[in-house]
């Protein structure tokens, strides 16, 4: 989901830092309102960090990467799975990706938008953590990013051929397979340690 340098011309990425800065504004009040929400936007941007970082292979335009953007967001919750992503690429360019500061408010952006469409869908009427489920989650949410990535590149300066966004966009089937059977053995996990005073505090209440 990372836009590749170049891509993207000054005007438009400060167009788009402005409207990160914008999301992150507007929910930043439900953030500060609420300690646990802080602690776990940390988490969700340690394990997001560490999931890119794991595992991440140009394809095309862009980037294919394990986000675990469903397993935070069911066990962690809206706010910091959208802090979180904030703070992980912030933490991946400054240490491990310097190049793509550039992008910082693009690449938000395309995970970010999809994340708030999902949530105020799909995630908000949400009543059984099965495998069925999850699946929906993933579909809607990986598809969102898939077309963001797609946005941007047809807002670029750069010619690119629908067939390298189409290759992007298969290669994340992948993740939409592999990630929902993660989610579920995370959730699950983490169901049968909520007796556990740290965990009850860090988790949302439906992860169990």
């Amino acid at each position: 989901m990372h836009i590749e340098p170049g891509y993207v011309a000054s005007a438009k990425i400060l167009a788009a830092n402005a409207a990160a800065i914008a999301l992150l504004g507007s929910q930043s009040v439900r953030l500060l309102k609420a300690p646990t929400q802080i602690f776990r936007s940390l988490l969700a941007a340690v394990f997001f960090t560490i999931a890119m970082q794991a595992f991440h292979l140009p394809v095309g335009p862009s980037e294919l990467h394990f986000l675990g953007a469903m397993p935070l967001y069911l066990s962690l919750g809206f706010i910091p799975t959208l802090f979180g992503f904030a703070m992980g690429l912030l933490v991946q360019g400054l240490f491990f990706n310097p190049v793509d500061l550039a992008h910082l408010g693009v690449n938000f952006l395309s995970l970010a938008l999809p994340l708030v469409l999902v949530h105020a869908t799909f995630g908000q009427r949400l009543d059984t953590m099965s495998l069925r489920s999850i699946m929906k989650l993933d579909a809607a949410y990986y598809t969102g990013v898939t077309l963001m990535v797609g946005f941007w590149l047809a807002l670029s300066d750069l010619a690119t051929p629908l067939s390298a966004w189409a290759a992007f966009a298969a290669s994340y089937a992948s993740i939409v397979a592999v990630e929902p059977v993660i989610t579920l053995l995370v959730l699950r996990a983490l169901a049968r340690r909520q007796a556990s005073a740290p965990l009850r505090h860090a988790l949302l209440p439906r992860s169990a």
